[in-house]
């Protein structure tokens, strides 16, 4: 996934800022980079770190208590060193260059498009993992729910659907030239974003200090954290490249012309959107009826 923009221009000229790269990579994916591949290696390390961590526990445990949380903090460096160089070669380096050439529009478009077939996937499996266990008895043998549908839920649900329409509107705005209103949408969603992740926080802090729900409590918390925790992980990154593209729209980097950057993170923002809603319905709802 980049967040370089088509021009006409040809920054061939420009490979020493590339490296790790190759010269035979496709025309409109700029670079053939590693950081992609570091990036989704530390993110597998943290289900690792996850699974031995599980492994660690009890009175027949196979690897030593402390192995996952080793195995997951080490996975967080790599995956955020990363993610580091992910944004730094897609963005800062061809930041005043406005971009990679104007062949690279559909070619990034269909990079995303991929890219979001790897994340159905990934939350596939989360739900598939949630209905094996809500097959059972339910509610969890020993597990008190703590009230999920609340006020909060609602909320911070109505924010990130909202934040999916004026991201949309900004895009349009910005095809259309209207570049005054293409900034200030941009800004409510960034705003509305930040805002939801602050309510997921405030939900967790809740259900810990005052429900006493952790993770630890049966299979239904492992699921309940660990899709709620891997989307609001998804929802921060959106978060990230939204503001890298609000900052580049300060600067003047897009017009209707030029706009592929805009394009993919909308794509990615309202796959996160959709996410949520069928989390809210399957996750919180389903869990109490």
């Amino acid at each position: 996934m980049s967040l370089a923009d088509e021009t006409s221009e040809d920054h061939g000229g420009h490979d020493e800022h590339h490296l790790p790269a190759v010269e035979d990579w496709p025309r409109g994916f700029g670079e053939a980079s590693w950081w992609p591949f570091i990036t989704a290696l530390g993110a597998t390390g943290f289900y690792v770190g996850a699974a031995l961590f599980v492994l660690g526990r009890g009175e027949e445990a196979i690897v030593g208590p402390m192995t996952g949380p080793y195995v997951f903090i080490g996975s967080a460096f790599v995956f955020l060193g990363g993610l580091y160089g992910w944004l730094y070669h897609a963005f800062v380096v061809n930041f005043w260059e406005h971009g990679t050439d104007g062949h690279g529009g559909g070619a990034m478009r269909l990079a995303m498009i991929s890219f979001l077939g790897t994340e159905v996937a990934t939350f596939g499996a989360g739900f598939v993992y949630y209905f094996f266990i809500r097959a059972g008895t339910w509610p969890p043998t020993g597990a008190e729910l703590p009230p999920l549908v609340s006020s909060l839920v609602l909320v911070n649900t109505a924010i990130l659907v909202v934040s999916s329409f004026t991201l949309h509107f900004a895009h349009t705005a910005l095809l259309k030239n209207n570049r005054k209103r293409f900034m200030g949408l941009m800004a409510v969603t960034l705003l509305l974003g930040i805002i939801f992740i602050g309510g997921q926080g405030l939900e967790y802090y809740e259900f810990l200090v005052h429900e006493n729900f952790t993770l630890t409590e049966g299979i239904y918390g492992s699921a309940f954290y660990g899709l709620t925790g891997l989307h609001g992980l998804h929802v921060t990154l959106g978060a990230i490249l939204i503001g890298i593209v609000f900052v580049r729209g300060l600067l003047g980097q897009y017009d209707a012309e030029r706009h592929t950057s805009v394009s993919t993170v909308s794509m990615y923002w309202h796959f996160v959107d959709a996410v949520w809603i069928f989390l809210v319905v399957v996750l919180y709802v389903g869990a109490v009826v």
